[in-house]
């Protein structure tokens, strides 16, 4: 007896110090690190709002959204107190640089330009990626919008690859082609209103699967929609915060449903890379191909398995280029064609330069690169509706960061809208439409030639498919500008939301007038 009480005394006691010790692990994940930090960071004069115990900023965060939604915008391009108002409200209360809370993660938010461009450059290499939140994680995976080390070095010498110049050229005709189509079915809306985002959402998927996977939108839809629930589901839950594992015991209906989701759109993926695997070794093909699932497929083949890439390799990458391809390119494309409908002088002009450079022929790769006036166009959209609103980095060692001391382990925040929208950057038009800010290059846009525009981050991990977001872009606005004139419907309700990229609450409805061939030759 004296030995069955003495093991239940020693079960009991293991079983106090496990409580105990987790309760001391809680306490300082929740209390104890981010009490510290602030203390850190107020010393150097970083305020910000207080920490709420497990929650952090994120309730805050979420009502200050819910009112900023509810408060009409008119037509302005003053969006940023509109879809980041937390970071509008907290700079001017709080400085430049302020420190909020992800729950209990601490966050910097970095919005003075020189700090930012130390932080993207990494030269230190001490600024890596967040680790993506469950939701995020499930989009992206751990390809190269997310991986670091030697992974993204292969991943990302391999994307470079896919989107090398000569590749983008050979990308056109297909482009082409899908801007043709979506042209064609305008036919039917000529005169009559149409909502031009939905069309976009329709192109630039056609273009991705024509460019990139050598098959059609039909065959990808199934993936396309999948991506955009997963995206709607992640986009609902980017603040939400839980205790620490109890996500793993306990699911939202949210995480089961992403969870499917992600099944679902792996097999699909793996589907398409088996059906491309299986021409080759049935001799219908001779190669894998030089698109961008061929170049996936190459690698993963290849004779040096130190350079091999895995099947979870190509389905992540595969998986980014989805979203990412797509979103940027729909949302640069909707707010640009807005822009122009509402600034009808700027939209001629454009015109006229398209016509003089192609007549009624469609681009070429020599044209495309003399679109002077439309890329002042594409660069003010891009600056007023940036498609990405902020980026994030983290603090991996103890660092000096201009004047401040930064700890380990804190998050940075880049909020990008916010460096597009400041007027000490831009001057006081800054939420005015004007492409001629930009006539003299990126560079001399700002008002003290700050490095200040990112629409496609900056540094080592800027985006690697930038320049095919915006070949895209010129040869959709190029063609559609050779046969439409368009202007903002009645109907049209400007309501800018962020939906992971920066997105049309109701889509962008234009009224679509076909230019007439006495019109047309007016402009020649």
């Amino acid at each position: 007896m004296t030995g069955v009480r003495e093991l239940t005394i020693l079960v009991l006691s293991f079983i106090c110090l496990c409580l105990i010790l987790a309760l001391i692990k809680i306490f300082h994940k929740l209390w104890w690190a981010p009490t510290r930090v602030k203390h850190l960071m107020g010393l150097q004069g970083v305020k910000g709002p207080s920490y709420r115990f497990i929650h952090g900023s994120t309730k805050e965060i979420m009502s200050m959204q819910k009112e900023a939604m509810a408060r009409p915008l008119g037509l302005s391009n003053n969006i940023f107190p509109k879809i980041l108002p937390h970071v509008h409200c907290w700079t001017n209360l709080y400085g430049k640089n302020y420190l909020q809370w992800q729950g209990p993660q601490a966050e910097l938010v970095i919005t003075e330009p020189e700090l930012i461009k130390e932080i993207l450059s990494n030269r230190e290499r001490v600024y890596p990626k967040v680790k993506a939140q469950i939701f995020l994680k499930k989009i992206f995976g751990d390809g190269v919008v997310a991986s670091e080390g030697e992974k993204w070095e292969k991943m990302r010498k391999i994307a470079n690859y896919a989107f090398q110049t000569e590749s983008l050229k050979g990308m056109i005709p297909a482009m082409i082609a899908s801007v043709e189509g979506m042209i064609e079915r305008w036919k039917d809306h000529e005169g009559k209103e149409i909502d031009v985002y939905e069309d976009f959402r329709l192109l630039t998927s056609e273009v991705i699967s024509r460019t990139a996977f050598g098959s059609s939108y039909l065959e990808g839809k199934v993936i396309f929609e999948m991506m955009l629930k997963l995206t709607l589901v992640t986009s609902k839950n980017l603040y939400q915060q839980r205790f620490p594992g109890i996500s793993k015991v306990f699911k939202t209906r949210d995480q089961i449903e992403s969870e499917n989701l992600e099944i679902g759109i792996r097999e699909s993926i793996i589907g398409m890379i088996k059906k491309r695997e299986e021409k080759v070794m049935n001799g219908e093909e001779d190669s894998f191909g030089s698109d961008f699932l061929g170049v996936l497929l190459n690698a993963h083949h290849d004779a040096d398995i130190n350079q091999r890439i895995s099947v979870d390799d190509m389905v992540d990458e595969c998986k980014t280029f989805y979203f990412a391809g797509q979103e940027t390119t729909n949302s640069l494309l909707a707010w640009t064609v807005f822009l122009l409908a509402v600034n009808t002088d700027w939209q001629e002009k454009a015109r006229r330069e398209v016509l003089d450079l192609f007549g009624r022929q469609n681009p070429n790769p020599d044209g495309i690169a003399k679109l002077k006036s439309l890329g002042l166009i594409i660069n003010e959209s891009l600056r007023l509706y940036p498609p990405a609103i902020a980026v994030s980095r983290r603090v991996e060692r103890e660092v000096r960061l201009g004047k401040l001391n930064l700890p380990a382990n804190i998050n940075l925040c880049v909020p990008i809208l916010a460096l597009h929208h400041d007027p000490q950057i831009w001057g006081e038009g800054v939420n005015l439409f004007k492409p001629e800010r930009f006539s003299e290059g990126v560079a001399k846009a700002t008002k003290d030639n700050t490095a200040a525009f990112l629409p496609f981050g900056m540094g080592p991990r800027i985006c690697v498919g930038f320049n095919f977001a915006l070949n895209e872009a010129k040869i959709a606005l190029t063609m559609i500008l050779q046969r439409y004139s368009f202007t903002l419907s009645p109907a049209y309700v400007h309501s800018p939301v962020q939906i992971l990229t920066t997105c049309p609450q109701y889509g962008v409805q234009v009224m679509l007038h076909p230019l007439s061939k006495f019109e047309l030759a007016c402009e020649n």
